[in-house]
């Protein structure tokens, strides 16, 4: 039990030491961007665009703490941080953390719904692949999902906004919503809303699906190898019943490490595909943020996502231990029993 605790709290302290990291450097990085919060590049010809005189910026310079030391500056950030106040942005002149709930909802709304398509469609993909090892199925399901999986997602987006947005004329180009539309129904607008979501939606669960896909062929394909595989046959067990709820759980269990690592490339991914499409979520947000080197806002959105990303791999470790027998408490107390026994059995001898 002593062995367990000190696991216990080997990893509550490598969470801490993960968040300190992610804060100083979420602290960091945007004061080592060139240019400065009250300058603007108007994208032409790099041309800076001054918005204040420079007695004006001296002024909010000093209002906002830039002129003070770094280390007098972290500790400030810190003390806000620990009040659960992100800060005041300097362009949009409002809460960081009201801005960001604003957003929020619509790339949580890209990102678990691709998540959930790409999951099902990797385990079904892959589940029909692994039971179809070297026909010409599962040669071609092969090339064609790895071949997705290597492009990037913003180049996807484009491609589908050209061919079914702009070509076929099936999809809005742009928004989450048609601007000015008035509903007559709660379902109408949901309609609407998932009519201009279907194209990022679709660019994620793309470029997403192939990583599933390809754990859940290995994974399975090794499981349909075991010696309890034809035990299961030979007991006469139906095939429905070996293939699901025997071959494909067992194989299913390395996939939910696989979700949270997912997890963060699939947030990376729409925020990408948010400005492929001009899609109000996070993604648009955080371009806007740089360009106008807005700090407080650019730390509260990298902090929001890292945090999500913490979240799901502290999620994932723990549904782990319960999907998987061998690493619960109890199945790791009696393994060090075991082990402890076969080394007294071994000095005595």
């Amino acid at each position: 039990m002593g062995i367990i605790k000190d696991r216990k709290g080997f990893r509550v302290i490598e969470y801490l030491l993960t968040f300190l990291v992610i804060i100083s450097l979420n602290f960091a990085l945007p004061r080592m961007m060139p240019g400065d919060p009250f300058l603007h590049y108007s994208g032409e010809v790099d041309e800076v665009v001054a918005f204040y005189s420079r007695e004006q910026i001296q002024y909010f310079r000093e209002y906002y703490g830039l002129d003070r030391p770094l280390l007098e500056q972290y500790t400030t950030y810190l003390k806000e941080l620990a009040r659960g106040d992100l800060g005041f942005s300097y362009y949009y002149k409002d809460n960081v953390n009201s801005i960001i709930l604003r957003r929020l909802p619509w790339t949580m709304f890209l990102v678990i719904s691709a998540m959930a398509l790409s999951i099902a469609l990797g385990i079904i993909l892959g589940s029909y692949s692994a039971w179809r090892r070297n026909k010409w199925q599962d040669n071609t399901l092969y090339t064609v999902l790895i071949v997705f999986s290597e492009i990037p997602a913003f180049l996807v987006g484009l491609a589908l906004l050209i061919w079914l947005g702009a070509g076929l004329g099936l999809f809005p180009l742009a928004g989450a919503v048609t601007h000015f539309a008035r509903y007559d129904s709660v379902w109408e607008k949901m309609l609407d809303i998932l009519h201009h979501a279907a194209l990022p939606i679709l660019t994620l669960t793309l470029a997403r699906t192939g990583g599933i896909y390809l754990l859940v062929r290995n994974s399975l394909g090794t499981v349909l190898t075991k010696d309890y595989m034809r035990t299961a046959r030979a007991k006469g067990l139906k095939e429905f019943r070996i293939r699901y709820l025997h071959a494909l759980r067992n194989a299913l269990m390395p996939l939910f490490t696989r979700i949270a690592i997912q997890l963060g490339a699939l947030i990376g991914g729409a925020i990408l595909a948010e400005n492929v499409f001009s899609y109000p979520g996070i993604g648009v947000l955080m371009r806007s943020a740089v360009v106008v080197r807005d700090y407080p806002l650019i730390q509260g959105i990298f902090l929001v996502l890292a945090i999500g990303v913490m979240a799901a791999n502290m999620l994932a470790d723990l549904a782990y231990k319960y999907i998987d027998p061998r690493t619960r408490p109890a199945a790791s107390s009696n393994q060090d029993t075991i082990k402890l026994e076969v080394k007294m059995q071994k000095g005595e001898t």
